[in-house]
């Protein structure tokens, strides 16, 4: 049953609760890290608490956003991602030993992402469909706690959209033949208010030992051009 599975998540040492969230040193303007590579996306170079943030085209994003963060002691929680990847998450520098797993949240979607927004740095939401209103009210609660919500996929009044795009795979020949290396992709935010202006980042997700790497190019600002 989800309610058991969620009552066992208190048990996890480290795992604070909504209060403990709360506490001075930990309030919700807070900035958790992110892996330098990706701090041009956020305008305060981090995930800031309290925000809800959609990552569409590549669940490897969403992963690689929880690196720094659990390395630094952060706990994050991920659910609706039956599939995930553990191999590849621990790549790109995530700490397993700081990530809670609930795989299908079933019917209960809106009281298994509450529950972990109470007790969690960050929670992961995989693809599902969530309707604006209740979009709005778990958003407030992710401001109330000064909790992360990252979303795999669309979230209706995200504070920050990343969408990644350009993807091109370094190791194969004309012919189709070799082996997978790295990949290239371009990875673009956009928000609100100081995140409101696109900036984009050229990344390799994954690079050659799978973790992220630096792109060919330097991070820069994309300009909108009327037009």
């Amino acid at each position: 049953m989800v309610p058991e599975a969620l009552a066992g998540l208190t048990a996890i040492p480290g795992v604070r609760t909504a209060a403990q969230l709360r506490e001075p040193d930990a309030g919700p303007g807070e900035v958790l890290t992110v892996l330098p590579e990706l701090a041009r996306l956020f305008p305060g170079g981090g995930l800031r608490r309290g925000s809800t943030i959609a990552v569409r085209g590549a669940t490897s994003l969403v992963l690689a956003l929880l690196a720094a963060a659990t390395r630094d002691g952060s706990w994050a929680a991920v659910t609706g991602l039956p599939e995930l990847g553990l191999a590849a998450a621990a790549e790109l520098g995530v700490d397993l030993e700081r990530v809670a797993l609930v795989p299908d949240p079933g019917a209960e979607l809106v009281a298994v992402v509450s529950a972990l927004v109470d007790g969690f740095d960050l929670v992961v939401l995989g693809p599902a469909p969530v309707q604006p209103q209740v979009a709005r009210r778990l958003a407030g609660r992710v401001r109330n706690r000064g909790t992360v919500l990252l979303s795999a996929g669309s979230w209706p009044g995200a504070d920050l959209e990343l969408t990644v795009s350009g993807r091109r795979w370094h190791g194969l020949t004309q012919d189709g033949h070799g082996h997978l290396r790295a990949r290239d992709v371009v990875a673009t935010s956009r928000g609100r208010g100081a995140a409101a202006r696109p900036s984009s980042v050229e990344l390799q997700l994954p690079g050659p030992d799978g973790a992220v790497a630096g792109g060919g190019l330097p991070g820069r600002r994309l300009v909108e051009v009327a037009g």
